[in-house]
């Protein structure tokens, strides 16, 4: 038997008076994988996560997680309590010390007693605060606040976690600490939604991306296709005409060429020697080729365009 996607979204559609904050979020999200969610201010990505976790009720399309509709209040119900969520905007009790602010949490999701003693102190190791657990979160700096909040989405061991912005206020060992925890949560078969800022630690995390513009999914890339194929190269080299760069687009796009220096976009830098057999043969005289592989940022700007800050 197949197993259900971790979330599956058709048209899903979100108006707000004459604001349309998601046009029609569609997309498929396997269990056990990393997902990361890219787009400009003001795409829609956390209104998206809102509706998936019926925060906010769609105006329009189905969504289900984990095999289950949306629209089916008591079911998703109890789907709810084997999802996670930290969201960006975090307000916490903070008069709570970081011990009582876990317990709460497990409290709410019906933990029992024994259970969540020994999970609070798991999680508090995980996220490296068990110095501090018997501190108020008023006291805690912005990256403690984030650790502690990672802690609480982790606390009822879920099948699929959302994590809104999780490294925001993160110096880089507390980053570092994030990707490994969402690396183990890949072995363990959990399912991580993703939405950064931050397209480098998407890039080490993530299996795949979706880029959403405007309120719609405009392009789904695998990262390991990314990281093994997408790439450009610099050529330079003298004899290089117009016919000659004319000529390369049987092996590549966007083909540029300033004087003595031609950059066009490959598809895998297994073309090279092809590429370098034919200029020869057209009588260029090579001195440089260099490929450089396309990253997540050149892909980000490249899909959705300068429009909307980062």
């Amino acid at each position: 038997m197949t197993e259900p996607c971790a979330i599956e979204a058709q048209e899903l559609r979100k108006v707000f008076g004459d604001n349309v904050a998601v046009k029609g979020l569609t997309l498929q999200v396997q269990q056990g994988e990393v997902f990361g969610f890219l787009g400009p201010n003001g795409a829609g990505k956390t209104t998206s996560i809102k509706m998936l976790l019926s925060l906010i009720a769609p105006t329009a399309g189905q969504a289900m997680l984990l095999g289950v509709p949306l629209n089916e209040s008591e079911r998703i119900r109890s789907v709810r309590a084997r999802v996670g969520f930290l969201p960006e905007h975090f307000h916490f009790h903070d008069w709570l010390t970081a011990a009582e602010f876990l317990e709460f949490h497990g409290e709410l999701y019906g933990m029992p007693s024994a259970a969540l003693h020994q999970r609070v102190s798991e999680l508090l190791e995980l996220v490296g605060l068990t110095a501090f657990r018997d501190k108020q979160l008023r006291t805690f700096s912005k990256g403690m606040l984030q650790r502690i909040g990672l802690a609480q989405a982790l606390l009822n061991r879920p099948d699929l976690v959302f994590l809104d912005e999780p490294t925001s206020g993160l110096d880089p060992v507390g980053r570092r600490l994030v990707r490994d925890i969402i690396h183990d949560l890949r072995r363990q078969g959990t399912c991580v939604f993703l939405n950064s800022h931050l397209l480098s630690e998407i890039e080490v995390t993530c299996d795949r991306v979706a880029f959403i513009k405007h309120g719609e999914v405009v392009r789904i890339t695998e990262l390991k296709q990314l990281n093994e194929t997408q790439s450009s190269v610099t050529i330079r080299a003298t004899g290089l005409t117009p016919e000659i760069a004319a000529g390369l687009s049987r092996w590549g796009r966007d083909i540029q060429l300033d004087g003595s220096t031609l950059a066009m976009a490959v598809a895998s830098e297994a073309v090279l020697p092809e590429i370098t057999r034919f200029l020869v043969a057209q009588g260029a005289e090579i001195y440089a080729i260099t490929p450089q592989r396309l990253s997540l940022e050149d892909l980000f700007i490249q899909t959705v365009g300068t429009e909307g800050v980062l």
